[in-house]
């Protein structure tokens, strides 16, 4: 039988539709608690359980119905939703400790990630390396030495591009656990366990959901989650049915809005490398960026995230983002909405002048959220900030 289309997925997958109601959309079960035991003969089956609903931290129909829906646009047997994408790291990665040793990662993690990763996995006996991701694509490191390895799809703010195919096949030779972060590329620009990744995760607070009004995270495997269901039941990072309703809805355009944001963004990059008051521009559509070819390889679209250098050095750079009006300069990303920030005052402020050097991070660089609005209005925009500098 052929597999739905992406959009008619997003659609329809998961939804719980009762006859008796009529309902064209999934319910919000805003309920603490279930009967318990359920005598009914069609009572509805939590499937972490494979017992009927008892109470919302362990489960809920509202977020069974979206991960299903997650579930599908992924190509994952398995998956879970999470209060937030932290939440879904750390239950995942706790969910390892006992079972495996020593972790390899890239410096250019998500910041709140990369001190997990150091300055608390190790406490619990999972020893965390680090390394660029160039030296993961080169995969010049020892494998003997780990037992898994964590990376981003595509990094942030210098928007590297990991080589999954690459990795997956070296990995699985190795017998080596991968785990990927796809929140940038989002299931409609990559599916990584479709590639051969065991376990895919996302910080659904961004392009899953793309209105920027709620936090979620979400794990996906073609294995089992028992273990990772045990920690967001002991830790609580539970998702509530009100915020699984609006990310469901989010997810219904998420192929609507990333074909836009893909566009919007191949189109802003190419203006943005035009001007003149331009330094550079990272991004993985240009035919000329460096991780260009690995890209083409790894994704089905580029995404709509960038970055760029601007003249004039921090100052240029904080000056530009005060000619902003459209553009909002804040931090997260992937809403309907094009966001600018500077990392060298929000996400990176805290690093080191080696470290920021390290993954590429520097005081003009800025980074660019690239929303749905017109490309004409966002270019308008841009060129209108950069006019202010010198």
């Amino acid at each position: 039988m052929k597999e739905e289309g992406f959009n008619t997925r997003a659609v329809g997958s998961g939804e719980i539709k009762d006859g008796k109601y009529g309902n064209v959309v999934t319910p919000i079960f805003q309920n603490a608690t279930f009967l318990y035991p359920n005598y009914s003969e069609d009572k509805l089956e939590d499937p972490n359980t494979k017992d009927s609903y008892i109470y919302s931290r362990w489960g809920n129909p509202t977020i069974t119905a979206l991960e299903k829906k997650y579930a599908s646009l992924e190509g994952a047997r398995s998956s879970m939703a999470f209060s937030t994408g932290m939440a879904a790291i750390t239950s995942l990665m706790m969910s390892l400790i006992g079972k495996k040793k020593r972790v390899l990662s890239i410096m250019d993690l998500y910041g709140q990630t990369l001190s997990f990763f150091k300055n608390k996995l190790p406490g619990y006996g999972l020893n965390v390396d680090i390394v660029s991701v160039d030296t993961m694509n080169a995969l010049d490191f020892d494998a003997k030495k780990y037992d898994v390895i964590y990376s981003e799809s595509i990094t942030n703010p210098s928007i590297k591009v990991l080589d999954i195919e690459k990795l997956v096949k070296f990995s699985k030779e190795h017998k080596i656990t991968t785990i990927v972060d796809a929140t940038f590329c989002s299931p409609y620009n990559q599916n990584p366990l479709a590639m051969g990744v065991d376990y895919v995760v996302h910080s659904g607070t961004k392009y899953l959901n793309g209105h920027s009004d709620t936090m979620s995270g979400f794990v996906g495997t073609n294995m089992e989650l028992s273990d990772v269901f045990e920690m967001r039941k002991n830790m609580g990072g539970t998702l509530d049915a009100f915020q699984a309703y609006l990310i469901a809805r989010g997810m219904k355009t998420l192929g609507l809005r990333v074909k836009q944001h893909n566009s919007n963004a191949q189109i802003i990059a190419e203006f943005l490398k035009e001007n003149s008051h331009v330094i550079s521009v990272n991004y993985p559509g240009l035919s000329d960026d460096r991780y260009h070819s690995i890209a083409q390889r790894n994704m089905r679209g580029f995404g709509g995230m960038l970055s760029f250098r601007v003249k004039d050095g921090l100052d240029g750079a904080r000056k530009f983002m005060k000619g902003l009006k459209l553009i909002s300069a804040a931090p997260s990303l992937g809403g309907v909405e094009s966001l600018a920030t500077l990392p060298i005052d929000t996400s990176h402020h805290s690093l080191s002048e080696h470290d920021r050097k390290v993954v590429d991070v520097t005081e003009d660089q800025v980074r660019l959220s690239v929303g749905i609005e017109d490309a004409e209005d966002l270019k308008e925009e841009l060129g209108n900030a950069l006019r202010t500098l010198s």
